[in-house]
C-alpha cells in the first residue's frame, strides 16, 4: 500500500478540505480518466482497491497512472479508551481530493473497456466521480 517513506512530523490536524483542486486537473498521461467532483479523504486502502478493480478488468492491458498519493497521517485512538492522554497514533494514510482532481488515468485499451474499468474503480471509493475522455477536452 501507499505511504510515505519518511515524512518531516508524525502527525497532523484534521484539516478541511475546500475550494477546487489548484492542479492535476488535466489529462496528462492518458487518453481516459476518473474525475473527483466533490470533497472526500481518500485512505490508501481505497486507492489499492480501484487499482486492483481497473487493471483486473483491463486484463493487464495498457497502462494505469495513480495521479494521487496518500500523504496524510489519520489517527485514532484504540476503542474503549478513557478521554485525554494525548492524541491516538496514526492509524492509516489518505489523500486529501479537491473537486476537479484527476485521480486514475488509463490508456491503451478500447473505448467500452476504459470506461467500465474506470466505472468499477469509481465503485471503491467514497468520492462522487465522473470518467472524462480525451476528445471531450
Amino acid at each position: 500500500m501507499l505511504q510515505p517513506k519518511r515524512t518531516k512530523f508524525r502527525k497532523q490536524h484534521k484539516g478541511r478540505i475546500h475550494g477546487e483542486a489548484k492542479g492535476g486537473f488535466a489529462l496528462n498521461f492518458g487518453s481516459y480518466a476518473l474525475k473527483a467532483t466533490e470533497p472526500e479523504r481518500v485512505t490508501a486502502r481505497q486507492i489499492e482497491a480501484a487499482r486492483r478493480a481497473i487493471t483486473r478488468h483491463m486484463k493487464r492491458q495498457g497502462r494505469v497512472w495513480i495521479r494521487i498519493f496518500p500523504d496524510v497521517p489519520v489517527s485514532s485512538k484504540p476503542t474503549e479508551v478513557r478521554m485525554g492522554k494525548g492524541k491516538g497514533s496514526v492509524d492509516f494514510w489518505a489523500a486529501r481530493v479537491h473537486p476537479g482532481r484527476i485521480m486514475f488515468e488509463i490508456d491503451g485499451v478500447s473505448d467500452e473497456i476504459a470506461r467500465e474499468a474506470l466505472r468499477l474503480g469509481a465503485q471503491k471509493l467514497p468520492v462522487l466521480t465522473r470518467i472524462v475522455a480525451r476528445e471531450d477536452w
